[in-house]
């Protein structure tokens, strides 16, 4: 039997899965480690951290199913920036996909490239989040470790070249730079030169199913895997989720609930949205593309209540708690912005509140306000998309959020369409697996994959009294951030400001 493996980097961990050929998972392992936060809207990660975590969870599934291994893929956490010297040293630790320190450096991409055109080449406009500003915020901010820089990668990129030696990405994953031409599937010349970014320090773009690399005989004796098995290019943590969970076709769209929220959209061609509210990518899927909305703190947002709550509560605890709270939670509700937002505001500076407290209002209530909020923030994404044309007859939804019967039926509530859940609920490392399938061999293609996914029978249908109910409080939370987003942003720059002053009197 040859048995598949998936590897994801993710924000709070990596996980790694071996797949058998009927989709049936035979073994799984997790390995977390810390986010670094050094300033407000800053997050950070050690590469390094990531290396072992990869290689503790590879070397654990390889053990439960010895010589059996013949491909691995990689997904990971998308838009992150590994700054590496000549030496493939890393420079300095590295920034994320929800760093917020680059609006400065977004607006010089902006007017070097000019708005339409990165529209145009890129399929979205200029955010904090990508790695294009982050390149530009090393120029400025640390030059002498900007004059060091020989490559820059994605973080499972990094965690490839420690696999293979080699330097590789997928189109999927490259689309979050803001350097690609989505339309050729490889970097674009007219974005390169504007910023003057040498295009050797960027590594070859291949489509997700192909192999992108073989594994060092050094490494796979250390970590228990066959050497030379090939390495899928595999993709960004969204795009194999998608490819996971089945959404490689029309009508089909995911709802990821994990550290971000994420609303995911198969399009067979590249359809942009004009206002850049939702992101254009290319797929995982070879020549597909796909549409994506993000709330930044969706799964976040449940942890950090968590935490301010003590963590005396487990995360099941909440979820019975929100139950016994009425839906709409008696008029309160939570904006989930809790490290900026993407869509549909693309405003770093956008802070998270809860709103229309009274003595009422319990543990509870603001527990279920947060689950609702999140539902909100996801729906603003889905409604953008259907906008846009793209029909949505069927949501799945993966992700931690995924496993609550209670936040699938507030998600088929707040959308009005049904919510399903996949039978295997690995979300990105699974279709990782899929994807190493097709490189080497054993699938046909992502369609024929992806025939061997398996949904629950279980099905969240939105009931009509609470989705009336719903589309009230939606109406109420999309005027809550333009009537506060002016005060949000001052209060943010009085944070950034006045952080490390001493203003305490």
């Amino acid at each position: 039997m040859s048995v598949i493996v998936g590897l994801d980097i993710g924000t709070t961990g990596a996980r790694a899965l071996a797949v058998d050929e009927s989709g049936m998972v035979l073994a799984a392992a997790s390995d977390e480690y810390p986010l670094y936060s050094p300033r407000p809207g800053w997050t950070e990660q050690h590469p390094e951290d990531w290396w072992q975590a990869a290689r503790n969870v590879l070397a654990a599934v390889a053990d439960a199913v010895p010589g059996q291994v013949a491909s691995l893929g990689i997904t990971g956490q998308m838009h992150g920036a590994v700054f590496l010297d000549s030496e493939d040293r890393v420079i300095r630790p590295a920034l994320l996909w929800n760093d917020q320190r680059t609006s400065a450096q977004c607006i010089e991409i902006t007017d070097r490239v000019g708005r339409d055109s990165l529209m145009a080449i890129a399929g979205n406009p200029a955010l904090t989040g990508f790695q294009a500003p982050k390149l530009l915020w090393l120029r400025d901010a640390e030059p002498a470790n900007y004059k060091r820089l020989a490559h820059v990668l994605l973080p499972k990129d990094y965690i490839r070249l420690r696999l293979t030696g080699e330097f590789a990405t997928d189109a999927s994953d490259a689309s979050g730079t803001l350097l690609l031409d989505l339309r050729r599937r490889n970097w674009s010349a007219e974005i390169l030169d504007a910023l003057e970014v040498p295009r050797e320090w960027l590594p070859p773009v291949l489509e997700g199913t192909e192999a992108a690399g073989r594994l060092r005989a050094d490494v796979s004796s250390e970590l228990g895997l066959p050497a030379g098995i090939p390495i899928a290019a595999g993709g960004g943590d969204n795009a194999a989720a998608a490819v996971g969970s089945g959404i490689v076709d029309l009508g089909l769209a995911s709802s990821s609930i994990g550290t971000s929220g994420v609303v995911f959209a198969h399009t067979p061609e590249l359809v942009a949205d004009p206002s850049g509210r939702l992101h254009a990518f290319c797929h995982a899927v070879p020549g597909a593309y796909h549409l994506m909305g993000v709330t930044l703190s969706a799964g976040g947002s449940l942890r950090w209540w968590r935490h301010i709550l003590g963590e005396r509560y487990s995360y099941e605890a909440l979820i019975e708690l929100a139950a016994s709270a009425p839906v709409g939670s008696e008029g309160l509700l939570f904006l989930p912005y809790l490290t900026g937002e993407r869509t549909p505001h693309s405003d770093p500076l956008a802070r998270g509140a809860f709103f229309g407290l009274t003595a009422r209002h319990s543990t509870a209530h603001l527990t279920r306000a947060v689950l609702e909020g999140v539902a909100y923030s996801l729906h603003d994404c889905l409604e953008i998309m259907t906008g846009l044309g793209i029909g949505v007859a069927e949501v799945r939804a993966i992700g931690g959020g995924a496993r609550s019967d209670l936040w699938r039926q507030i998600q088929a509530d707040v959308f009005g369409v049904a919510v399903r859940r996949t039978a295997v609920d690995e979300g990105p490392a699974y279709g990782a697996a899929l994807l190493a399938g097709v490189a080497a061999g054993q699938f046909r293609n992502v369609e024929e994959a992806c025939s061997v996914i398996r949904l629950r029978p279980e099905v969240a249908e939105p009931e009509p009294s609470r989705a009336q109910l719903y589309r009230h409080y939606r109406g109420a939370y999309r005027e809550l951030y333009p009537a506060t987003a002016e005060l949000m942003g001052r209060l943010g720059e009085l944070a950034t400001g006045f952080h490390g002053s001493d203003h305490a009197a």
